[in-house]
Order: structure tokens, then C-alpha cells, then sequence
């Protein structure tokens, strides 16, 4: 049976999306040793990026080369290099009514291909593998090439399955970013110790 979600689950509001993928399965194949290896997470902490409306968000401004997934079709992998250390991955979401948006993967709780994250990560402590936006890419080995990679095709190599259940979901400000911070557009699972950072008000 696929799991996998489809591209309806992503043609919805961003920040309903951002919400609803709180206890889903972030998945990552990688062919090792001509083996096919399988990494996933759970993930527990998101955060929804709108379009011209949304000062925060990397749409704000309109397409470019660098933020056109975010105008396309949904279900979509958004991925790009920060800070001039990481890369971060989002998956493109949207209503009809929305120009733009992505929701951003803060944090996993890792859940299969564990050593081999630790081996990514160069780390051994499993807290560290995927609490942030930059550790789990660099655990899951997510990088440029997978920009507008198809999320909801299972043979693309990184894709988002359904998950199992959820704990309390908690809504916070953004973090990180210096504009909009007024938007409850983070999203954790308030049970987890994986999510990036213990900031947790607003619950709804």
C-alpha cells in the first residue's frame, strides 16, 4: 500500500499543511554500496512560508530563479543553501487562492537509517541527528540536487509518507527571522524532545 501523500494534501492553505505534516514521515533513499538504503523522521516541528503577503517569506518579492518551486506545483521539494553553512528543505503548499507558499521541516525525530545519519552528522547523540532545519538535511543527505524534486512521487528519493499519531500540536511564532515574527506559523509536536527549540505558547 503507498502512503505516500499525494498532490491534494498539499493544495490546500500553507499553513493548514504546515500543521496537518506534524507526525508525518519525511523519507530519503539513497543506493550505498549498490544497496538501496532508506532514511525517515517524524516530523515534529514545521513552519509555513506564504507569498506576497508574508514579509518573511522568500516570496515576498515575487518569482526568481531561486524561489520559483514556491510558485509551482505543489508537493514540490523547495531546497536551498542558508547562512552559508546548510541547506534547508521545504515542500511547496498552497491553495488556489495563494500565489506561493512552502512549509519549511524544522525538525524529525529519526525514525529508520539511524547509523548511517549518525554517520552524516558525524554525531552520536540522537537528539542532535534532525532537531534543526540544517542537521536533518545534512543527516539525510539533502542537498541542491533534489530542488524541485517531486515529494509526492515514492521514486523520487525523498518523499513524505503518513504517519502514525500525533501528540499535542502547539502553534509559535516563527523563529529565526526578523520580520512578520507576529504569525503563529510554527507548528510542534509539544510531546517531542527532537523539536529545534522549547518555545511553546499559543496552544490551540
Amino acid at each position: 500500500m503507498n502512503s505516500c501523500l499525494g498532490r491534494d494534501f498539499y493544495s490546500r492553505p500553507t499553513v493548514q499543511v504546515a500543521r496537518d505534516l506534524v507526525g508525518m514521515k519525511v523519507v530519503r533513499t539513497l543506493v550505498k554500496d549498490e544497496l538501496e538504503v532508506r532514511l525517515s523522521g517524524i516530523i515534529v516541528e514545521t513552519e509555513a512560508y506564504g507569498g506576497i503577503n508574508d514579509e518573511a517569506s522568500h516570496a515576498r518579492m515575487g518569482p526568481t530563479v531561486r524561489n520559483a518551486v514556491m510558485f509551482g506545483e505543489v508537493g514540490r521539494a523547495y531546497v536551498y543553501f542558508t547562512y552559508g553553512s546548510h541547506f534547508c528543505v521545504n515542500v511547496s503548499a498552497r491553495s488556489s487562492r495563494q500565489k506561493a507558499g512552502a512549509v519549511l521541516i524544522r525538525a524529525l525525530e529519526p525514525h529508520e537509517g539511524i547509523g548511517l545519519m549518525k554517520l552524516h552528522r558525524a554525531s552520536e547523540e540522537l537528539y542532535s541527528l534532525a532537531s534543526g532545519p540544517g542537521k536533518l538535511t545534512q543527516a539525510m543527505e539533502i542537498g541542491s540536487t533534489l530542488n524541485g524534486t517531486d515529494m509526492t512521487d515514492p521514486a523520487s528519493g525523498l518523499f513524505i509518507e503518513r504517519g502514525a499519531s500525533r501528540g499535542k500540536i502547539v502553534s509559535t511564532p516563527r523563529i529565526g527571522i526578523s520580520r512578520a515574527t507576529e504569525k503563529n506559523w510554527r507548528f510542534v509536536d509539544s510531546s517531542s524532545i527532537y523539536v529545534s527549540r522549547k518555545t511553546l505558547i499559543n496552544v490551540r
